[in-house]
């Protein structure tokens, strides 16, 4: 048994301590909206949050992660707040086209704004490089970013 602490609760699933945590996460726990992409940690579909940083889920061993705060696109949304501001401003600037890396950007864009509240281009290149989109909407992606910047400061987007 492992202990995992994903989206604020401690998860206990049986697992090898090598299994990559995007399997425990999609098949053990049910937490679908992180993808399988590339399962070298270069596409960057299986994003996630341990600890704050984005990192690919399909690189790090269960066993790497235990004690851990683990969170997934999933735990962005909440019932008071609604959807986080990346997520209303992916909407606003209509990012998605296929929708399969969408969770991944997000989680990137998402730890991006918590360490650099306003970017510039430069910045979210760099945060965003490791994160494939097929349908090339790269332009879309840096405005929806730029967009819940603008926006996060404002009381009914309560920061990131």
């Amino acid at each position: 048994m492992v202990g995992l602490q994903v989206n604020g609760q401690i998860r206990e699933v049986t697992a090898a301590p090598d299994t990559p945590l995007l399997w425990v996460i999609r098949d053990d726990l049910g937490l679908y909206g992180t993808k399988f992409g590339c399962g070298a940690g270069l596409c960057g579909a299986c994003t996630v949050h341990v600890d704050g940083a984005p990192l690919r889920s399909c690189q790090l061993r269960v066993a790497d992660v235990e004690g851990k705060q683990i969170q997934t696109i999933e735990a962005l949304a909440s019932p008071t707040a609604g959807l986080h501001p990346v997520q209303r401003a992916w909407i606003a600037e209509q990012v998605p086209q296929c929708g399969y890396c969408q969770s991944g950007q997000i989680m990137s864009a998402v730890a991006l704004l918590r360490t650099t509240p306003d970017p510039s281009d430069a910045d979210i290149d760099t945060a965003m490089q490791g994160n494939i989109c097929r349908c090339g909407m790269y332009g879309r992606i840096r405005k929806a970013i730029k967009r819940a910047a603008a926006e996060s400061d404002k009381p009914a987007f309560g920061g990131f």
